[in-house]
């Protein structure tokens, strides 16, 4: 999911989605009274929608396949692991869907970005149709970072609620489907915030923010903490006082220009040292060192405005040197500020059904365990507990979901990789975390094959694989060193891009793989001009870039350089970068580069608990595709492109032409069975 995110929460929130203006006056009685009004017209309306679907049902299709299919998604499950635990008999329910089925390797994008691939996946087009790039994308007048996956409508703020709008292009799957009368329940499928309407079901998942309108920003109330020490980064450190054992503080929630949104938290320490008891509003809640409590619903004022938010909270250290961790802000599912679903109270009815659950698109905190403020146990009783929440509402939607399409996302295998690809030296902490996210997400696998019948399709798909990170690469500083960019005088190029000279600078980079010409009529302060020279550069920085060497190492960093415009086409391709960087494994942009800093060494090593990556070249870290129905391999092999006109050719729907990839060939029967039929 990817999570390069890591690099959303070095910068402002401003700067990637907006201010919490979207969230904070969007009440959430008002919320309430449209979610039950909706539900009335719903019912109401329901002749006519009956009427409607079956004019819908009539329209032309080809013969199904079958009249349901499940779809697992599993982020970062990567297909070298997932053989030789297979090979150990260790993933017998993986095992099974290859024998009766099969098991291929998926091609990824480029680059192979979760926000890319998802989005790939969904629509069935490059990132010039979907417009999806990388996690960020920049102001052409500015030359400021914003979040690629939506924005917050210019009526924020002054008083005026904020719209999110989507910025993700083209048609998903489920929306074709449903012109068809095919219903979809999807949960948890990267960029779905703001949710679209469809005839079906959506939760949204990865990009969805937290109440603070970022993309997760823990907090940690320390006593004895300096109030001027550096913030930790992805979060902020409140300083509190202990008065006679009695801690009185405030969480900090959205930011407006009225003010800061706060719930005001008590907390009295137990003689113990190892409990206390908080309070926040009527609710009392006793802490235990080293535990996280459930999730805590939240009540933030100011201004005479309420906006509802979920957090957990885990007290660190107890006695005078009291530390407590909580949770970056989720949206309250059971009173939204924005809507996280569609239709809207279908995030309601989950939380009815099985209880509060995250719904910050990426809500394992892993800049708590990188910034040392959680152990690394603690992330893993954090990120399986969250897994389990996942599981709940996707066994409950097949169950619900007899017919159509019922399609999940699970993020453990990706967020469990990235944190543990290597030792870490916690005393066997997290020794076997990876193996055993696989084992996890193989009982899911196995789980999904009771519930199901021979007549459903089962399709289980990875975004793309995973490889270490050694070596950070810092291209803002080669650039810099190699004349293509120019700093002002006496600057210091440790904030985003701010020290950079326009007028000399012929090229940039931020994000985690994108380089971008600064173009005279693109760029607000361009310089390069369309045409002859726009691509002798491209090619020169092609050139020398391919034969980047490490100076410690002597390896090259860089596998391949891709132009852009051999790769992306469509409407929105020039909204992206001009060349595409694919990393050597071992290597991926510095996380200085990736805020868009332009001081330091080209190489660094990657000290950080964030250790493994997949932000390299797609040919490295290719997904995986499994099914319970033989198919047909084509000879280039399949990818990413060719699942959204798959799953519609299951259902005897023809791809849109506007869609890039391919219709898999996908037999009727299971491998097992003495007659296949093919459609």
């Amino acid at each position: 999911m990817t999570i390069p995110v890591l690099l959303l929460e070095f910068l402002p929130p401003p700067a990637y989605i907006g201010p919490g203006a979207g969230i904070a006056f969007l009440g959430s009685f008002l919320l309430l009274f449209a979610a039950l009004a909706l539900a009335f017209f719903s019912a109401l309306s329901f002749p006519i929608r009956a009427v409607l679907l079956l004019v819908r049902r009539r329209r032309k299709r080809g013969r199904a396949v079958t009249g349901r299919a499940v779809i697992l998604g599993m982020d970062g499950l990567d297909p070298g692991r997932v053989r030789q635990m297979i090979a150990r008999g260790e993933l017998p329910n993986l095992a099974t869907l290859a024998a009766v089925g099969g098991f291929t390797e998926l091609a990824t994008t480029t680059p192979p970005i979760s926000p890319v691939a998802w989005s790939t996946f969904m629509t069935g087009v490059n990132s010039g149709k979907h417009n999806i790039f990388d996690f960020l994308n920049r102001d052409l007048r500015t030359y400021m970072p914003r979040l690629s996956s939506c924005r917050v409508s210019s009526g924020a703020g002054r008083g005026r609620r904020g719209k999110y709008v989507a910025l993700r292009k083209s048609k998903p799957f489920w929306k074709v489907l449903a012109e068809y009368g095919v219903f979809s329940t999807v949960l948890r499928v990267p960029v779905t915030f703001p949710p679209e309407p469809f005839r079906g079901l959506l939760l949204s998942a990865m990009c969805a923010p937290d109440l603070r309108g970022t993309q997760g920003t823990f907090t940690v109330f320390e006593a004895g903490a300096d109030s001027n020490a550096t913030q930790p980064t992805g979060g902020i450190r409140v300083p509190v006082e202990i008065r006679d054992g009695m801690i009185v503080t405030r969480l900090p929630g959205p930011e407006t220009e009225r003010g800061t949104f706060s719930a005001k938290l008590t907390i009295a320490l137990n003689d113990d040292g190892e409990s206390a008891d908080l309070r926040t509003g009527a609710q009392r809640i006793v802490l235990r060192k080293g535990e996280y409590s459930d999730w805590i619903r939240l009540k933030f004022r100011a201004h005479l405005r309420t906006a509802w938010g979920m957090c957990r909270f885990l007290m660190v250290e107890a006695g005078e040197s009291f530390k407590l961790y909580a949770t970056p802000i989720s949206i309250d599912p059971g009173r939204p500020a924005v809507p996280v679903s569609h239709p809207l109270y279908y995030s309601m009815y989950l939380s009815k059904l099985q209880g509060a659950y995250a719904t910050l698109g990426l809500a394992e905190d892993t800049w708590a365990l990188n910034e040392g403020i959680i152990s690394s146990e603690q992330f893993l009783r954090q990120a399986y507990d969250i897994q389990e929440e996942r599981e709940k509402m996707f066994f409950e939607a097949m169950r619900r979901t007899r017919k159509g399409v019922c399609c999940c996302v699970f993020d453990l295998p990706d967020r469990i990789q990235h944190m543990f690809s290597r030792p870490t030296g916690e005393g066997g902490a997290g020794k076997d975390a990876v193996e055993e996210a696989y084992r996890r997400m193989d009982a899911v696998v196995g789980r999904t094959l009771k519930m199901t019948n021979r007549k459903t399709v089962i399709m289980v798909l990875s975004d793309h694989g995973f490889t270490r990170f050694d070596r950070g690469v810092n291209l803002n500083s080669w650039l810099r060193e190699e004349g293509y960019m120019e700093l002002r005088p006496e600057a210091d190029g440790r904030e985003y891009l701010a020290d950079v000279d326009w007028a000399s600078t012929r090229s940039y980079t931020f994000g985690l793989s994108g380089i971008y010409l600064n173009l005279q009529g693109r760029e607000s302060k361009g310089i390069v001009l369309e045409g002859t020279e726009k691509k002798a550069l491209k090619d020169e920085l092609i050139a020398r870039l391919s034969d980047l060497r490490d100076p410690i190492t002597g390896e090259r960093a860089i596998r391949t350089v891709y132009d852009c415009t051999k790769i992306y086409s469509g409407p929105y391709a020039e909204n992206g970068p001009d060349l595409v960087v694919g990393y050597e494994a071992g290597y991926r942009a510095s996380w200085e580069v990736a805020v868009g800093r332009t001081d330091g060494p080209v190489f660094t090593d990657n000290t950080r608990h964030w250790n493994g990556d997949h932000c390299v070249d797609p040919s490295l870290v290719p997904g995986v595709f499994f099914c319970n129905r033989e198919f047909d391999v084509p000879e280039g092999g399949m990818a990413m492109l060719d699942m959204a006109p798959s799953i519609l050719a299951l259902f005897g729907i023809k791809a849109p032409a506007y869609m890039d990839g391919t219709a898999t060939r996908i037999y009727k029967t299971q491998a097992t069975d003495m007659d296949r039929e093919v459609v």
